[in-house]
């Protein structure tokens, strides 16, 4: 089963306590040997998802959105992505050069081409600018993909 994810980031630490907690219940119905979580691997659920897949006995696969997509990731947040991207089993690459909304869009939607499910942690609002949550969501439904959708009682954003 391939399940890729989508999810908002800058969530507070209790609702990542919940979303973890939840990603890892949904997670848990696949056979380990049978799971192969495709990410991008950004600060937040991405990360999160990665985490939760190899813990679990899966394997996981990155999108790289676009070739200057590690820079624009937070600097507390690079040695997680290198240490996930080092453990993919594939890397898949959009071939963009800037990391922008066009590029982070291009990578999710061949992230939702390479998938069975998608998991979601999103509020149900709009996306706040071109490539968001919601954007890839409705690509993902249009495409016939499932979603599941996170989003724990209480969660908040900023």
């Amino acid at each position: 089963m391939r399940v890729g994810i989508t999810g908002h980031r800058g969530l507070s630490a209790a609702t990542e306590e919940a979303v973890r907690g939840e990603m890892q219940a949904l997670l848990r119905q696949y056979e380990p040997a049978e799971l192969c979580g495709v990410s991008c691997l950004a600060d937040g659920p991405d990360a999160w998802f990665a985490e939760i897949v190899l813990l679990l006995g899966g394997r996981i696969e990155a999108v790289v959105p676009a070739e200057g997509y590690r820079s624009g990731l937070p600097d507390d947040h690079r040695a997680t992505y290198d240490g996930l991207l080092g453990r993919a089993m594939k890397v898949h690459r959009t071939g963009a050069r800037e990391s922008c909304p066009e590029a982070h869009m291009a990578g999710s939607e061949i992230l939702v081409g390479l998938v069975d499910r998608l998991l979601a942690v999103w509020d149900g609002k709009a996306a706040r600018g071109f490539g968001g949550t919601a954007d890839v969501v409705v690509h993902a439904r249009r495409t016939g993909v499932p979603v599941d959708v996170i989003w724990p009682a209480g969660a908040t954003r900023d």
